[in-house]
């Protein structure tokens, strides 16, 4: 196959995944499942336009005079990313490339209404556009929902805002925790440059966190087989290391999957104790087994539950013969993602009050029931990579309220721009005995 048509493939992938996400809203990580070739190229173009829908938005309004069907509208958000925000592409070759990917997906008709568009845009240049964009309000500009915006604006004013929707539009950093149960970071990133790698500490945390650059292809890399690390953005750490699990405790990991927190809770506790990994999704227990299989961590048990439904939980427990309550719980609870929107920029777009009053919902049964299997005296870590203080601190205070039987102990937050990290919020909560 030649590389013209690998090329026109590759836009054409990207149209159809995108298409596909502005009709139905569905994870674009999943609709790049079976994407193989070129997949690094596939995957910038989808996420690059997910990232800057609304600038290149109205661009499209402007210069397409109606507004076209979905699967139209993705080639010219394809075309229109290339051109306005992807420096190592070439004007015609993003023009003439998405033209011919519109032709064969759509036919003829398309391939014109598409290099007309792109045309237009490209005769007025790339500074002409940006410039008119500066005018835009800075929710366009920064490419994110007003709803969101105007909240944070609300809370943090002007300069932490747009500090934070800049960040969320940088291409995000591939991150490796370095398991120090099997090598130190120091020799783990010797490996890498052995291997032609360069691998930077990062500030957060540069004794356990190294940043890889961009391209590295992370499973060929020195050790990965062997269990040497795992793809792991530093906040992750904090709720983690809040917990501060100690040898010989009874530990839940009430949220697990995909695992990343659970190795850091058994690097911690080292051979003494007992983690049990839960879940309530069961198709992400076999990845959560095989990423802790890797690591080393095969002795922990993994199981599938709710931790808003305890009662089921204690009668699963017993049933592996495991203990029904716990010294320490950590429980990162599912959230509307705002402090992740650098990594998965999509989840911007699904923002809304009434999603993020239903978060709160199903967070505090989470929290209640998880906190209803810890033994006296014991802690629970309450965590979310969410930015919002009804996911957080307002969360935990009014959970606290209506549980005296709970103090808490310490309470943690990391802001993207400042920490150089996810945005996270972690709750340390101890029950008195």
């Amino acid at each position: 196959m030649s590389r013209r048509r690998q090329t026109e493939n590759s836009r054409g992938t990207a149209a159809a995944i995108l298409a596909a996400w502005l009709g139905s809203g569905e994870f674009p990580n999943r609709l790049m499942d079976g994407v193989g070739e070129d997949r690094a190229f596939v995957m910038e173009l989808v996420y690059g336009a997910i990232r800057w829908y609304r600038p290149l938005s109205r661009v499209r309004s402007r210069y397409a005079r109606r507004k076209p069907p979905e699967a139209l509208e993705a080639l010219l958000l394809v075309g229109l990313y290339q051109i306005l925000f992807l420096d190592n592409v070439q004007d015609y070759a993003a023009v003439n490339e998405t033209v011919e990917a519109a032709k064969q997906r759509l036919g003829p008709g398309a391939g014109r209404f598409v290099n007309a568009v792109l045309r237009k845009v490209q005769s007025v240049g790339r500074d002409a556009v940006m410039a008119g964009l500066a005018a835009a309000p800075a929710a366009v500009r920064l490419s994110h929902p007003d709803a969101l915006y105007n909240r944070w604006l609300e809370r943090m004013g002007v300069e932490r805002t747009d500090a934070l929707c800049e960040w969320n539009n940088r291409r995000p950093d591939v991150v490796v925790r370095v398991n120090r149960s099997k090598v130190p970071a120091a020799e783990c990133g010797r490996a890498f440059a052995q291997a032609g790698v360069e691998a930077a500490p990062h500030p957060f945390s540069p004794d356990r966190f190294l940043v890889l650059p961009r391209g590295a292809a992370v499973a060929s890399l020195p050790g990965y087989a062997e269990g040497w690390f795992y793809v792991q953005d530093p906040s992750t750490s904090m709720a983690a290391d809040l917990l501060t699990p100690r040898a010989g405790e009874r530990v839940l990991d009430a949220c697990a999957a995909p695992g990343g927190k659970t190795a850091i809770l058994a690097e911690a506790m080292g051979a003494g104790g007992t983690i049990v990994a839960m879940d309530v999704v069961g198709e992400r227990l076999a990845h959560l087994q095989e990423n802790l299989g890797r690591l080393g961590w095969s002795d922990v048990k993994v199981l599938q539950g709710h931790a808003a439904k305890p009662a089921a939980v204690r009668e699963a427990l017993a049933q592996a013969g495991r203990d029904t309550e716990f010294d320490a719980i950590l429980l990162d609870v599912p959230c509307t993602n705002t402090g992740v929107l650098r990594r998965r920029p999509d989840a911007r777009w699904r923002f809304s009050p009434r999603r993020l009053e239903k978060a709160c919902y199903v967070q505090h049964a989470i929290l209640s029931g998880a906190a209803s299997l810890l033994a006296p005296g014991g802690r629970l870590v309450y965590s979310t990579c969410s930015l919002e203080d009804e996911e957080n601190e307002r969360q935990v205070q009014r959970w606290l309220a209506a549980h005296p039987e709970f103090v808490q102990v310490e309470m943690r937050t990391l802001f993207p721009p400042e920490s150089q990290t996810d945005g996270a919020f972690a709750a340390l909560l101890q029950r008195k005995p």
